[in-house]
Order: C-alpha cells, then structure tokens, then sequence
C-alpha cells in the first residue's frame, strides 16, 4: 500500500470546532469512557449533521496541509474510547463502575453486567462518509480489547482474560465491516498495553490478536503514554512494545517527539511498518520542518525507511484547530526534506555506479556504444 517514502498520516484524532464542542468542558475532564451528551452544543436532533460538517472541515484540513492518508479525525467522538466501548451488548449504561485511571484517579467506566457482544457496526458509517469525501487513502480507528477491560468494571466474568477475548470478537467483527466499508487502514489504540505491561504480557497480547485473527486489509496498533495535554514528563522508554512483533499487525504507531524516545527499540518490531510519531502534543508550539525532519531522522538507524509513516505522537483534538494545521504542515514539510534527501542520495550512488563503470570499461579498452 505505500507508494512513496515518509507518507503522512495523523493518529486518530483532530480539533472539533468549538461551535461543536464544550472546548473548556473536554479539557476540564479526563478522556470519557461513558457517555458524555453534555459535551455537544449542539441539539440532538441536529447533532450528525453537525458533526458531518464538522468531519468535512477535519478532511479538507488533513487535505490542505498534505496529508497522505486521512483520517475522519474522530469528530463524532467524545472521546477514542467511548463511542465504541458503550455501544456493546453486556453494558449497563445507567449504572457506570468506576475504576482508577492511568492518572491516579477514580474515573466512571462501562459496568459490565452480561456476555459482551457486538450487536450492529459502530463506526460504519463513519467509514462510508470519509471515503464519499476524499480520494486519498483513509484509515479509522477503534478501541482495543485490553484498554477496554483495563477500562470496565467487570461484575460478569470469572476474569478479566476471559472479558478480553469477547471483547476482541466485537473488535474483529467491527474491523471486518470497516474494510468492507472502504478503510485503506484500521488502527487498534492499545494505550494500557503501556500503562499496564505485566498485564499485557499476561493476556493482553491474545487479546490483540484475537482481535486480528483473518483480518486481511492493513491493520496498525497504537501504543501511547497518554494525551500530551494531560501526561507530562514522558519516559524516554517502552515498558511494552517489542512484545508485539509475535503479532499479526502490520504497523505500530509509536510516541518519540515529547518523549525523546531511545529509538533503538524500533529495531526490536522486526518487520513491523512504524508510524513514527514526530509532533509534540504537550505544547502549542509549532515545530519546524528542520526539527520534524530529524526526529525522522532518528529512527533511520533503526527501521528501514520504506517501513516509515509519520504522524502525531498520539491524537491532536487538545489543541487548537489552527495550531494542529500548523503543525501538520510542519510534519508533511520535514517528511518531504528526509524524502529528498535520501533520494537525492540514493541518484547520486547509482550515477556514481555508473560513472564508475564507464571508467572500467575505458580502463580496458572496450568500445563504447554510440548513443
């Protein structure tokens, strides 16, 4: 699927309007994991087309600042989690749990009270209005089993492994509608992969793949240390990551620009296409094309750069609409530096190649060709 080195694309995420969003109410709360109507200014029986117009706006952006693979910018979101995560059988929406989050502090999450089950397509249509609105390659996103039962209160299963793998079920049978509906790329967020790494090991990765089992289109997995806005002084480190090179995904999206990720560990993914995240977050400033361009750079050593996609370190609805565009212009911009450099390099050996042969040749008398 890639045609060119360095494509870009974002992680998941976009800035919704504000005329959309209670700006100062997302930001005020951690991430939802219930439902969170409170959070739309807009009435209920005009909220989809708003939110269409509003998707609209993430694609043309996405578009303008030259991004290669779009995404819907999760617009009709509250939050990555939650749209999917409430929309299961086996959920008491009346009643929330509670668990403590990766913060430290109690959050309200889905109880699970029966057998979890998918009972119709969640983001379908959301897939079917990206691809109505762009030529370019398109990828969604949904949340992962293992993030989903780190984030339940689980009052049905004799374990949480076992509430894992029904999640995955629901998980793969979304992923299949997603590609019949015309995704380019599916993205898994696994974020408590990270945050919970013994657990991971324990029943997390069968999860993830449970989930990918017969999945044929491109599926990626995204592994984070938490939102920008909210987690800072971010480990230099993975706790979990090379674990998912035993795993049928064939990209990882991973944080290194507000971390300054030791970018060895890329080389620990195998085969793996990396999307190298490159955009800090945390702050509102802009990076320059220089600066993206060498945390590209980086992970050269690493990972070939045929098996590169750059992005985000994580989703960007936290900032600002006009400094998320800014920001991926800035990424786009250093992607095509690296871009020319390597193939400015790559024509000078093979005109290098040549010039040499010729010389041979001349050294041993052979006759050159006329032209």
């Amino acid at each position: 699927m890639q045609t060119k080195l360095f494509p870009t694309t974002l992680v998941g995420s976009y800035p919704q309007p504000d005329w959309l969003i209670d700006r100062p109410m997302l930001t005020a709360n951690t991430p939802p994991r219930v439902r969170m109507r409170q959070l739309w200014r807009v009435a209920a029986e005009s909220l989809e087309q708003a939110q269409d117009d509003a998707t609209l706006i993430a694609i043309r952006d996405q578009e303008r600042a030259g991004i290669d693979i779009v995404s819907d910018g999760e617009v009709r979101r509250e939050s990555y989690f939650n749209r999917f995560a409430t929309a299961l059988e086996g959920i008491d929406l009346d009643n929330p749990g509670t668990v403590i989050s990766r913060t430290g502090k109690p959050a309200l999450v889905p109880r699970v009270v029966g057998r979890v089950r998918r009972l119709r397509p969640v983001t379908v249509r959301d897939v079917q209005f990206l691809r109505a609105n762009t030529d370019r390659q398109i990828k969604i996103t949904v949340p992962g089993p293992f993030t989903m039962t780190e984030l339940a209160q689980n009052d049905y299963y004799a374990s949480e492994a076992e509430l894992a793998m029904d999640y995955a079920a629901a998980v793969n049978v979304e992923i299949r509608d997603l590609f019949a509906a015309g995704a380019d790329v599916v993205q898994i967020d696994e974020p408590y992969l990270q945050a919970h790494p013994a657990r991971a090991r324990s029943f997390g990765i069968a999860a993830l793949q449970r989930a990918l089992d017969g999945i044929t289109g491109t599926t990626a997995v995204h592994i984070c240390f938490g939102y920008g806005a909210m987690v800072k002084g971010k480990p230099a480190r993975y706790d979990f990551l090379a674990e998912l090179a035993g795993t049928t995904v064939q990209q990882v999206s991973v944080e290194t620009a507000q971390s300054a990720l030791d970018c060895s560990v890329l080389a620990e993914l195998g085969g793996k296409t990396v999307l190298l995240g490159v955009l800090d977050l945390s702050t509102s400033d802009v990076e320059s094309a220089g600066v993206v361009a060498d945390r590209i750079r980086r992970a050269l050593p690493y990972v070939p750069a045929e098996r590169l996609v750059v992005a985000p370190d994580c989703g960007m609805k936290y900032l600002t609409r006009n400094v998320a565009f800014a920001k991926l212009v800035a990424m786009v911009q250093g992607a095509e530096l690296v871009r020319e450099e390597l193939q400015s390099r790559v024509w000078g050996e093979s005109v290098k190649r040549s010039a040499d042969g010729l010389l041979i040749g001349v050294r041993r008398g052979e006759k050159l060709e006329e032209p």
